[in-house]
């Protein structure tokens, strides 16, 4: 009888039970969960139940979510954007500056291109309503695990398309560069100076003076007058 070459090296200890745990362990995406209400987060336990995401913790606030993702690394987020103490949206600040590679979905029951800017500012991948169907939740976690784009039917990627566009209108009434109408578009959508600036990738200082010169050349006197006068001739 002829033996196989490895017949007489030492067992590895691992028994098909472990190399079954290890294999999946390897091909599931990792999930952290952050939702202050815990009748959500044991709704989401069961969504996901069976599905190739993996929940490898759960948090009730902002910062234990922070605590939780700096110790596990998961591989996404899915982030509540509202709860109590720090919330949602200032995690996501700071996961995306701390953790880089980690993405974050956010989760809400506010269907409001505010919050949607907001999250887009600040590094968010996708933007979901608690709404939302098991398979549209699954395929944006996934998504968001592969880098890929986030649903072309989904609030985020409208706005973000939104805030992205810096062609300036040929329309004669608005008498704005490009960069002035993405700015004043990004106001239109709620955001702050700062906010405006991450999004844009420029000092808080450049955004101010841009917002003056919207100001004096659109003739309004304040960010909510702009906001309205944007509305008004469809540039949000």
């Amino acid at each position: 009888m002829i033996k196989g070459k490895y017949a007489s090296e030492p067992s590895s200890g691992i028994t098909p039970a472990d190399a079954a745990e290890r294999f999946e362990s390897q091909m599931s995406i990792k999930l952290v969960i952050a939702d202050d209400h815990e009748v959500v987060r044991r709704g989401l336990v069961s969504l996901l139940a069976g599905s190739e995401v993996k929940i490898v913790g759960e948090a009730a606030t902002g910062e234990e979510a922070l605590r939780l993702t700096k110790k596990l690394k998961p591989d996404v987020v899915l982030l509540d954007i509202r709860m109590s103490g720090k919330d949602g949206l200032e995690s996501l600040e700071k996961i995306r500056a701390e953790m880089p590679a980690v993405r974050v979905v956010m989760l809400s029951t506010f269907d409001n291109p505010t919050y949607v800017a907001r999250a887009v500012a600040a590094g968010a991948h996708d933007y979901m309503l608690k709404g939302c169907t098991r398979a549209e939740l699954i395929h944006s976690i996934t998504g968001a695990a592969a880098g890929q784009l986030p649903m072309k039917a989904g609030e985020l990627r409208r706005v973000a398309t939104t805030m992205a566009n810096r062609v300036a209108t040929a329309d004669p009434d608005i008498p704005l560069t490009q960069r002035e109408t993405q700015v004043l578009r990004h106001m239109a959508l709620g955001l702050s100076n700062k906010e405006i600036a991450q999004s844009l990738t420029i000092s808080v200082e450049t955004v101010k003076e841009h917002v003056q010169n919207i100001l004096r050349k659109i003739a309004v006197g304040d960010r909510t007058q702009a906001a309205v006068w944007a509305v008004r001739r469809g540039l949000v």
